[in-house]
């Protein structure tokens, strides 16, 4: 091959060879043709803001840190006190059932002649609390005593605890009502329960140590 050709060709691939300078020259036009002006911006972060090491960058994320927490404690205090409330409510539904009704009997001197003691029954209706006294175990002399409504919108689901006891010391026993650690006393006068008058009532509390 001639030695023209040679170089001709030599030229001819050292012309598609671009230096670094050149490309990045090419790269830094646009589709136009035109030089863009190539900026550099500085990223301003918190970091960059508060530098790593200093008294309130720490206290910074302490505080991230203690906000997290005490929203991961209130979570679980929320799932925790749901799931013990659905276990009271599901224990409750297989103790007293709905409507919640709470069963006492005891001979408590209302026509138990035949030694059938008194059954008593407690309801709660709809947040209202009713009271059915069978005296002897007898239905068809049966008593209802309205009892207190109560308030609320869970209400409906509060059990009736019932117990006696001689609460005014006259020998007979007594109806002790018990809701949601609040007491009622029925008082066991002339055959039959009813709450206490007023002067009856002072009488008890004075009774009470």
């Amino acid at each position: 091959m001639p030695s023209s050709d040679i170089e001709q060709h030599g030229s001819q691939e050292s012309g598609d060879v671009h230096p670094p300078e050149e490309a990045l020259r090419s790269a830094n036009k646009d589709e136009d043709g035109v030089p863009m002006a190539v900026q550099t911006k500085e990223l301003r972060t918190l970091r960059g803001l508060l530098p790593e090491g200093s008294p309130w960058m720490r206290r910074l994320t302490i505080g991230i840190y203690a906000a997290t927490a005490m929203l991961v404690l209130l979570a679980l205090y929320a799932l925790v006190g749901g799931l013990v409330e659905r276990g009271r409510v599901t224990i409750d539904d297989l103790r007293y059932g709905r409507p919640r009704t709470t069963h006492l009997e005891g001979f408590v001197g209302h026509g138990e002649d035949r030694g059938i003691p008194t059954h008593i029954i407690a309801m709660n209706l709809n947040r209202r609390v009713v009271l059915i006294e069978l005296p002897g175990g007898e239905p068809s002399v049966a008593r209802v005593v309205e009892g207190p409504y109560l308030f609320g919108a869970d209400e409906s689901l509060t059990p009736i605890e019932l117990r006696t006891q001689d609460m005014d010391g006259d020998g007979t026993p007594d109806l002790l009502m018990t809701i949601r650690r609040e007491q009622i006393v029925y008082l066991n006068k002339d055959g039959m329960f009813r709450l206490p008058t007023a002067a009856e009532q002072a009488g008890l509390s004075r009774g009470q140590p």
